[in-house]
């Protein structure tokens, strides 16, 4: 199964900052441009191309304070399970949308695999540099918002090989975003 991710970090790399918020995000942005067709910048395309999603605990609690209404839900109806040993019940807001899973990645990717599932999507800091640490990501793609926070949440921690990620496809958008999406190369 192709397991691959989609994320935005600052410009020095970080996904929240050191109070665990991404309202950076939207500060960043550009008002005055106009996006037109890419607006999502590719959000909705790669959604499309992924049947389930794998999450960390703290991505799944960041999702659950924003209280999505059913409008705002922006995952469709695809599979989602939030890795957590931990949390044993879903946030309420979050019931009937995801799953939690407790236990070995690899086996989980196994399972989604023999289920029939072909692409899932992975995401939170912890959980990709696990992914990574097992050799299960194939696909990388890191949106850059022209922001430096300074300190924050990492987007990757210890990886315990070497990586290399190869045809680097780029993306320059209107309102200072630079988008890199590469191939993982395990050495």
């Amino acid at each position: 199964m192709k397991c691959s991710v989609f994320i935005a970090t600052s410009a020095d790399g970080y996904i929240a900052s050191s109070d665990g918020g991404v309202d950076w995000l939207e500060s960043s942005v550009k008002t005055d441009v106009d996006l037109g067709e890419q607006s999502d910048m590719g959000f909705n395309s790669y959604i499309a191309s992924v049947d389930c999603m794998i999450m960390g605990r703290g991505c799944m609690e960041k999702l659950a304070s924003f209280n999505l209404t059913p409008d705002q839900w922006p995952y469709g109806d695809i599979r989602i399970i939030a890795l957590s040993s931990s949390i044993k019940t879903v946030p309420d807001n979050l019931k009937g949308r995801l799953e939690l899973y407790s236990g070995d990645i690899s086996r989980l990717v196994l399972t989604l695999e023999e289920e029939g599932f072909r692409h899932a999507y992975i995401d939170g800091g912890d959980t990709i540099t696990h992914f990574l640490n097992e050799k299960l990501i194939n696909e990388m793609t890191i949106t850059q918002a022209p922001i430096l926070l300074g300190s924050g949440k990492p987007l990757f921690g210890f990886i315990d090989h070497q990586i290399k990620l190869k045809n680097a496809q780029i993306k320059a958008f209107a309102n200072d975003f630079v988008q890199v999406k590469y191939e993982v190369e395990y050495l």
